[in-house]
This record gives C-alpha cells, structure tokens and sequence, in this order.
C-alpha cells in the first residue's frame, strides 16, 4: 500500500510542477527581439514545398533585412540558373508578402565561374543611384543565395577581370572571399 501512495504522491508533485513551468499569456501581441531588434509582425510566407521536393533557395529583401525564401523546383539548378533566378526577383506571391530586391542597381555580366568551391561573380556597371545601404543588401543577396548551395563555400566579385572592393554587413570594405557569415547581421527570420 505504502509504494501506491508513494507513486501517487510522486505522480502529484509532478503534475503540480508541470504547471508552474508554462509561459505565461500576454492579452496582446508583442515584438519579439531578434539580433537586438524587434521583429516584424508575422507575413504571409510563399507556400513551402512538399518534403522530397527539390527547393531552390533564394535571399530577397523584406523590410531592412534578407530573408530566405525556398521555391519548389523540378531540379535543383545549376548555380547559373540560380543566379538569373535571383536577378529576375521575387514571384508575383512574393512581391505580395512583402519581399524585394536589391540587385536593381547591379549587372552581373557573363557566368559564374565556380573553382574549388569559391564562386566568382564578374559584376558589370553599376548604377550611380545604388545607395551604400542598397549595395550591402545586394551583394549580402548573392552570397546567402550562393553559398546555401552545397558546392560553394565563399564568394568573390569581379569587375573588369579585377578583384571589386564590396560592402560586407559591417560596412567595411572586402575584395576577398565571402562567406555567408558576412551577412548574418542581416538575415531575418523567415
């Protein structure tokens, strides 16, 4: 009789401080910070595909920050192909959720040329009216697209054949290899 009591006892301390352990409610929404600053609210995220589907992932801008957006694919494609599908930014349903590109005020010319898991990107002419900020978005678009893909470790840029100085997350300066460490700071969640 004394091990049912014990094991009733035991089950009611248990139960009792399972209650104590749950988070409080709040009667209205709140911003949740994330990396120092407050959340947006919740927006509506492109459909995500099936589990076994292939999925291409792309960065695209949302508010101040790069967003990681998955679209269901045929294939997984080829890092050329996934560049242009950058380029052409966000689908109809994505402009709708909110999400944009930087890429507006640059040219990539030519493909990406891939050696040893360091991608380089040739970049063409770019716009005068690209501001710094724009600039950082854009160049942390390509490399969080790139180097999400299991071939590519670190990307560089060129321009005219020459290493080209861009802006990383932390406002400096880098005519090296990029990782997407790079532009962490940046990434929001999805």
């Amino acid at each position: 009789m004394t091990g049912r009591v014990s094991r009733f006892a035991a089950a009611l301390v248990l139960v009792s401080m399972a209650a104590g352990c749950g988070v409080p409610t709040e009667s209205t929404p709140r911003p949740i910070m994330v990396h120092g600053r407050p959340s947006t609210p919740a927006m509506v995220q492109p459909a995500s595909p099936a589990p076994g589907v292939p999925v291409e992932l792309l960065y695209l801008v949302r508010d101040t920050g790069l967003v990681a957006v998955r679209r269901p694919a045929e294939r997984i494609p080829a890092i050329d192909e996934q560049l242009q599908h950058l380029l052409a930014g966000p689908t109809a349903a994505e402009r709708e959720a909110g999400y944009t590109s930087a890429l507006t005020g640059i040219t990539v010319t030519g493909m990406v040329e891939l050696r040893g898991g360091d991608a380089t990107v040739e970049i063409g002419n770019r716009s005068d009216g690209a501001g710094r900020s724009d600039e950082v978005l854009a160049y942390g678009q390509i490399v969080s697209t790139l180097t999400s893909r299991a071939d590519v470790d670190t990307v560089s840029f060129r321009h005219d054949g020459q290493p080209l100085r861009v802006p990383r997350a932390d406002a400096s300066l880098s005519d090296g290899r990029l990782t997407g460490a790079d532009y962490a700071d940046l990434v929001l969640p999805a």
